[in-house]
């Protein structure tokens, strides 16, 4: 007999911590699908496959869930991507390349990618998720982005320009292809759109602007 079958105590305890990552997948897909106003507890509780009550014992409401869904999955991204920026040897421009593909590869094309549409549409109905929404994911990632474009104009990669303002149009392709992939993407034939495929496109947009940030030969 195996130490598992001997201690069905150590089985349930190891049942118990999977449970808020199943109970965050199903939220967020949710969450993505429905909406946050529209999604109730028990539809969390149901999609995880968990009782109505389980939840509860990991989280206070469906705000904290939310909270937990960002932190877990956007967060810990953002995480990584500063470590990135600190160890990366190579040209700004080239950083730029990665996080954009990165990005979109992890987060854009994932259901992660839902969440700025929602949070465009929930924003004045939940104002309180909306500022914290900011300050976890928008606010370190402009200030991360702006790390990398005064690190180019240091260099002599990129030329002076105003790099908040740069930011905002670097980050906009990319907010346009989440939000369209989970809208009118979902609705749209790929010919009715005439454009090209999300990741074709969002390299096009940073290979134009990169061309207007070079410094002049």
């Amino acid at each position: 007999m195996d130490k598992e079958s001997c201690c069905p105590v150590a089985r349930w305890r190891r049942r118990k911590e999977v449970r808020p990552a199943e109970i965050l997948d199903a939220a967020l897909a949710l969450f993505v699908e429905k909406g946050f106003k529209t999604t109730k507890m028990e539809d969390i509780a149901k999609a995880a496959g968990v009782t109505k009550g389980t939840p509860y014992l990991y989280f206070e409401n469906k705000e904290d869930i939310f909270k937990a869904v960002i932190r877990e999955n956007l967060v810990t991204r953002l995480a990584g991507f500063a470590e990135l920026v600190q160890q990366f040897d190579g040209s700004s421009a080239d950083l730029l390349r990665l996080m954009m593909r990165r990005w979109w590869l992890e987060v854009g094309e994932s259901p992660l990618g839902g969440i700025c549409k929602l949070m465009f549409a929930e924003a004045t109905n939940f104002p309180e998720l909306a500022r914290f929404y900011h300050a976890e994911v928008i606010e370190p990632s402009h200030q991360m982005l702006l790390q990398v474009l005064r690190r180019g104009i240091a260099r002599g990669e990129f030329r002076s320009i105003n790099p908040d303002a740069v930011v905002d149009t670097l980050v906009a392709p990319m907010m346009l292809t989440m939000t369209w992939r989970c809208s009118f993407g979902r609705v749209l034939t790929e010919s009715q759109h005439r454009s090209l495929p999300p990741l074709e496109y969002l390299e096009l947009s940073l290979d134009l602007m990169l061309n207007g940030l070079k410094t002049s030969d």
